[in-house]
């Protein structure tokens, strides 16, 4: 286990800090505040322990790190063993461990005898057997035989503590990690050990339950067996999985897994310590959703259309068909890529639209987007990472800053390691930050933010005028969710707030390939390596590098331009890869564009609406059976290899290079090796870089009593395809309620249930009401079961909805357009430590 560090502390300690003792008649200097455990691991002795873990705060509750200490620094020894994980080192103390200490050897002997007494010793079917410090400790640090004869404590078991956490109480030695965990790292204090004496125990509260994003990290660091994961237990045991690190693939975090499995199968992910990262934690969509392409929906082999059906085919065939279709389309084409694409098959793809198909008609959007959104990519994120001299905003830059300003984000829903990391840095060092929101959600409230109230679409005039009170300088850091697109004139904002106070830019996309495909010109404005389409000399060094007489000069089309012109059947083809129409603003006319389009080529893993309409289907590999990289937000790349090798896997590059030659062209890359290759022999672009959007703030919709204005956002768990097959965690989801305000509410007359209306369709939900939410705004998740804002409203945030009371007649229309949006008002919040 490693310890993260800020740039103060990563600096050499001076001399006169440090403090001298001796361990076990090793003489030893470290920082003052060392705590003795920390100290003794610097000379190479391990002191048993369960409670200590180096992330969580030190609680001494196991007893099992006894040490010896004749002299504590003063001339006095102490009389009895003292807990070594709490204890501060003082100058000139004398520690002696077990390793030379027969007293601190008898007191762990002792103590771990005493820890044994009610355990029920069941190492053979407990998950836990194989690796754990309890029954490697046992057998290191206690006696051979029990002395215990009496009948052993029991309870039930197991219990749930959550769909997917299960509690075998009987095993517990209450070191508190769990509890801990819950609310120091995550907040989610819905935990607490109960009960004294012989019936402690870990228990949940009466009317909240275990709901945490990260609740998975209390089974790992469990150090018994006493939590248990529902989707794993008894399935496998640890000396039968093989272990290879990889990289999660839910969020743009890049959180480091370690992926266990067994004869072809993965069995379960673990967090993996990457200190600069995700430390030692990981959502639980990480952990656990890795089953969606277990399902019959996985495709296995080629189809081709035939007449309305779609039929099994070879790969030549299959293959042959989707170029001569390409072929007959000629430059009328497009390429529609989703957020699971690596960096290499991005790469793969950016270069297939041009060099290839001869066209920028490609877009990686497939979400609600805006041109202005694309010049801000280009201008801000694409290139920035690699350029010399850059300095891109890290994991480590969110605990030193001296303040954070979140835009159109929501650290916990959309990327859980950020989140922690915000969450440390308010609880460490009391880290300011602020979020533009129409209310103070639960997890903005668990890093310290305060609310700048702030309604749908004047996210922009609220940036232009922030109130007082924030204070941002070249130390603090503006974090940009994909979600700022949809509010005209924010990104425009955002820039120019940074010019003026100099704070640093972090874009943060939702999806782990979103990043890495600005890098690989999935734009229809931007070419790889950041190099504009607009601009000449950028082109002529592209088709210089590829081999190919030009590279397209006029910026292609957008995804909603595409499924447009298909719809006008203005488009020839469309290549699509990992979109689902679910995640557009309006999926009806999506499909009907896909339906209108001459030759659909789907480059899939599993069966889709897209695959539906598809004329060719080419399957491809899942992650965990292809090697690749993603970029993080930060633009850290996260390689990551074949986990489970599959003979003769087809990755979308090997597709892509097959395609390029039935159509007579090279790709020129076939494996992720080539394309990295390939990718950092372009470069980063040195030349003028894509010029910065200049978007004015539009009109705010004024809301009325029953039309509002809408807020809605991604929920971490909710209704997407990469919880399929994880029943027990889409279980742990939040339940979908609409938020409103007392005032709104009262207004429109809706107490325990609204209907949200649209001309497209409408929703039904019970209501929660916000008391310090904007007025004239309400909230809902963007998806979840049986519910899709896009699906039955096709509309986004900022858009104006009708609301009523359920059983009550809908009233009133869209109001019209006012002027922009008055200065947000400012909501503090307390200190972040409640859930």
């Amino acid at each position: 286990m490693t310890v993260t560090t800020d740039k103060k502390s990563a600096e050499v300690t001076p001399a006169e800090d440090l403090i001298t003792l001796t361990i076990d008649d090793v003489e030893v200097s470290v920082p003052k505040g060392t705590l003795v455990i920390r100290a003794a691991e610097l000379i190479g002795v391990e002191v048993p322990r369960f409670c200590d873990h180096p992330l969580l705060d030190p609680v001494g509750a196991c007893r099992q790190c006894l040490v010896d200490i004749p002299d504590a620094g003063n001339g006095r020894g102490m009389p009895k063993p003292q807990a070594s994980c709490t204890l501060e080192v003082m100058p000139g103390m004398v520690v002696k461990t077990q390793v030379t200490s027969p007293v601190a050897e008898k007191a762990q002997n002792g103590n771990m005898e005493f820890l044994l007494i009610n355990h029920p010793l069941d190492c053979p079917i407990c998950d836990k057997g194989g690796e754990c410090p309890l029954q490697n400790q046992a057998m290191s640090h206690g006696y051979a035989e029990s002395r215990f004869t009496d009948v052993k404590r029991t309870f039930p078991k197991p219990i749930n503590i959550s769909a997917q956490v299960l509690l075998d109480r009987e095993r517990c030695v209450l070191c508190a990690r769990c509890t801990r965990f819950s609310e120091q790292i995550a907040g989610d204090p819905f935990i607490a050990l109960i009960e004294r004496g012989a019936l402690q125990q870990v228990g949940i509260y009466e009317n909240e339950p275990f709901e945490s994003y990260f609740s998975g990290n209390t089974i790992q660091i469990c150090p018994v067996g006493a939590l248990t994961s529902a989707a794993y237990r008894f399935r496998s045991r640890p000396f039968d999985l093989v272990s290879t690190p990889s990289v999660a693939e839910h969020d743009a975090c890049g959180s480091a897994v370690r992926v266990d499995h067994r004869r072809g199968t993965v069995m379960r992910r673990m967090a993996g310590n990457d200190p600069e990262v995700n430390e030692e934690w990981i959502t639980d969509k990480d952990r656990f959703a890795f089953r969606y392409g277990r399902g019959e929906d996985r495709l296995t082999y080629p189809l081709v259309r035939d007449g309305d059906v779609l039929r099994p085919a070879s790969w030549p065939e299959a293959l042959q068909v989707a170029a001569d279709g390409l072929r007959k389309a000629g430059e009328s084409v497009g390429v529609l890529t989703g957020g699971r694409l690596t960096v290499q098959d991005a790469y793969g793809y950016s270069k297939f639209a041009r060099a290839v198909l001869g066209t920028n008609n490609i877009d990686f959007r497939s979400r609600p987007h805006t041109a202005e959104e694309a010049e801000f990519l280009a201008h801000k994120v694409a290139g920035s990472a690699a350029k010399p001299g850059a300095s891109p905003v890290t994991y480590a830059d969110l605990e030193s800053a001296s303040g954070v300003l979140l835009v159109s984000f929501e650290a916990e829903e959309e990327a859980g390691s950020v989140f922690l990391r915000l969450r440390k840095a308010h609880r460490k060092s009391g880290l300011k930050s602020w979020t533009l929101a129409p209310y103070l959600s639960n997890g903005a409230r668990k890093h310290g933010a305060t609310l700048i109230k702030t309604v749908p679409g004047a996210e922009a005039a609220t940036l232009n005028r922030l109130p007082a009170g924030v204070e941002l300088d070249a130390d603090s850091v503006i974090l940009v969710g994909e979600r700022a697109a949809l509010s005209s004139g924010t990104l425009t904002a955002v820039l120019e707030l940074s010019r003026s106070t100099g704070a640093r830019i972090a874009w943060i996309p939702r999806r782990a390939g979103d990043r890495g495909a600005v890098e690989a010109g999935c734009l229809p404005n931007l070419l790889p390596g950041g190099r504009p389409v607009s601009d000449a000399a950028a082109r002529v060094d592209l088709a210089g590098a590829w081999g190919i007489d030009e590279v397209p000069a006029l910026a292609g089309r957008d995804t909603d331009e595409m499924l447009m012109s298909a719809a006008d059947s203005e488009l020839g083809a469309l290549v699509v890869a990992g979109v689902d129409p679910g995640d557009l603003l309006d999926p009806r006319s999506a499909l009907e564009g896909l339906e209108q389009v001459g030759f659909v080529v789907s480059i899939e893993q599993r069966a889709s609406q897209v695959t539906e309409r598809a004329d060719v289907v080419l399957p491809v590999a899942l992650n965990e059976e292809r090697a690749g990289s993603f970029l993080t937000w930060e633009g850290r790349e996260r390689p990551f290899g074949v986990v489970i090798k599959r003979d003769n896997a087809m990755t979308d590059l090997r597709v892509l290079a097959a395609l390029a030659d039935l159509l007579g062209k090279d790709l020129g890359v076939r494996s992720a090796a080539e394309a990295d290759a390939e990718l950092a022999e372009l470069g980063p672009w040195d030349g003028h870089v894509a010029a910065a959007p200049a978007i004015e703030p539009v009109r705010a919709s004024v809301p009325g009593t029953t039309t509002v204005v809408l807020a809605t956002w991604r929920l971490a768990i909710d209704a997407s395809r990469a919880v399929d097959n994880e029943p027990a965690l889409l279980a742990t989801g939040r339940k979908p309620v609409a938020r409103l305000s007392t005032a709104t509410a009262e207004a429109a007359g809706i107490s325990d249930r609204v209907q949200i209306e649209t001309d497209h369709g409408s929703l039904e939900l019970p209501v929660e009401l916000v008391p310090e939410m904007a007025d004239g705004v309400v909230w809902v998740p963007t998806l979840a079961p049986g519910l899709g804002v896009a699906e039955h409203l096709a509309a986004a945030a900022g858009d104006v909805v009708r609301i009523a009371a359920v059983g009550s007649d809908s009233t009133g229309s869209p109001s019209g357009d006012s002027d922009a949006a008055e200065p947000a008002e400012t909501v503090s919040t307390d200190d972040g430590q409640g859930a």
